[in-house]
């Protein structure tokens, strides 16, 4: 079984050690270090390339929101965790604001914690579902959008709810290609292709593939040649 690696970063000692605890007596988990601080955190990101890096909010040499946005500028696919004590709406904003993949409270219990990891690892967006419930937290994302982007025809998509690899499988549908020609060419199962496009189905709350190319086509999600 292929193992997530995991970089842990939180600067208290005790509740780490509880994350590494809880991380380590999964098989498809594989803690590959540890971090106190934001400047250790990018040094070890940097050194062991792990698959997830899971970053407390706030850090003694800054927040898990710089952290994630250093990380996501290095490494664009790679999904940042973050947790926090508080629920508190901004620094929601600002996790999505920066590409967090998912946003979890300390007091979670370990068992949706585990499968919101796993679902991060598939490449899922925990925290674009979460912030898509709350209309107030997505106008505020869109009103910044329209700052940086002008006039309302020109804002970007407020989130797209695909990740990147279900973008990628879209994109090779639109081309014509069928699912064991996906595999091929994305060196991954056809089943693995099937769950991708069974996910994609139900995000996009459409009943074929032809219906989900043709949406993410007029969202501009996805380009078909030089379109």
């Amino acid at each position: 079984m292929e193992r997530t690696r995991v970089l842990i970063v939180d600067d208290h000692p005790l509740f780490r050690q509880g994350l590494c605890w809880a991380l380590r007596t999964e098989r498809d988990f594989e803690v590959v270090g540890e971090a106190g601080s934001g400047q250790e955190a990018l040094r070890l990101a940097r050194d062991l390339a792990p698959d997830m890096v899971l970053c407390d909010v706030r850090l003694p040499d800054g927040t898990g929101v710089d952290v994630t946005r250093r990380l996501k500028l290095q490494r664009p696919n790679l999904p940042v965790v973050l947790m926090s004590a508080y629920d508190d709406e901004d620094q929601l904003f600002e996790a999505a604001r920066v590409g967090a993949a998912g946003f979890f409270l300390k007091d979670t219990t370990p068992a949706p914690l585990l499968d919101g990891l796993r679902r991060a690892a598939r490449g899922e967006s925990l925290l674009e579902e979460r912030a898509l419930q709350q209309p107030v937290l997505a106008s505020r994302v869109l009103r910044q959008f329209r700052q940086v982007h002008g006039e309302a025809g020109d804002v970007e998509p407020l989130f797209v709810p695909l990740s990147a690899r279900e973008t990628e499988i879209l994109e090779l549908i639109a081309q014509g290609n069928s699912n064991k020609q996906i595999a091929r060419a994305l060196s991954i199962s056809d089943q693995t292709v099937k769950n991708h496009i069974t996910s994609i189905l139900r995000k996009l709350a459409v009943n074929d593939r032809t219906q989900a190319v043709v949406f993410a086509l007029r969202q501009g999600w996805i380009r078909v040649g030089n379109a």
